[in-house]
């Protein structure tokens, strides 16, 4: 039996969303974490989740690569890791495993915010690397391309220890993020940012 049949034995689509921290309420419904959904619009089975609100379906490696923006084969290696899945046990040893360091739902809640707006940052700095790109040689460097050439490593490096590190290092990384405020900041400047892009997409419109 292979990794992914493995991981699917072993881990519903329930069991992952709450372990990274998702809210399941009444129904086994949840606010969907891949769009801005305000009301409980996701519906978690045992297989397969789907989102009524943005369309968003598959099983739970599909869940856990779109949350964490890994591929198939890092989202299953993820889940074995978090979950204590030893690939070379038989399925049922792998199911009754425990993970290896049961996480605080406090943390968990905490880790998935930051990762989210370390993410959302990411993007967006991706996006002005190319978009405010200088055309020739005379241009006036933009301020949006000297952000995302000084900090695009560097917020990499973070999303990637919230990922793939140990649970230590993750815990003292959201500890700092926290405590420094630069998560707070962060996610105010992204709203901001977007509130002014709908404000210009309107007025284009108008």
């Amino acid at each position: 039996m292979n990794l992914f049949a493995q991981i699917k034995m072993a881990v519903s689509v329930k069991e992952a969303a709450e372990h990274y921290g998702l809210k399941i309420g009444r129904g086994d419904m949840a606010c969907c974490p891949f769009h801005n959904d305000r009301t409980p619009s996701m519906k978690l089975n045992e297989d397969y989740f789907y989102c009524f609100g943005c369309g968003a379906t598959g099983d739970v490696i599909d869940f856990v690569a779109r949350l964490f923006n890994l591929s198939s084969y890092a989202a299953a290696q993820k889940l074995a890791y978090d979950f204590g899945i030893d690939p070379d046990k038989p399925p049922a040893a792998a199911a009754l495993r425990k993970p290896k360091y049961p996480l605080a739902k406090a943390f968990q809640r905490e880790e998935l915010h930051c990762r989210r707006v370390l993410c959302d940052y990411l993007h967006l700095l991706e996006n002005w690397k190319v978009q405010h790109a200088p055309k020739s040689p005379d241009d006036t460097i933009d301020d949006c391309f000297v952000e995302a050439c000084q900090m695009l490593d560097y917020i990499e490096d973070l999303v990637d220890i919230l990922t793939f590190a140990d649970l230590e290092v993750r815990l003292k990384t959201v500890d700092m993020l926290q405590k420094d405020g630069m998560i707070d900041r962060l996610e105010e400047r992204l709203k901001r940012l977007e509130k002014e892009v709908d404000a210009h997409d309107k007025t284009k419109i108008g």
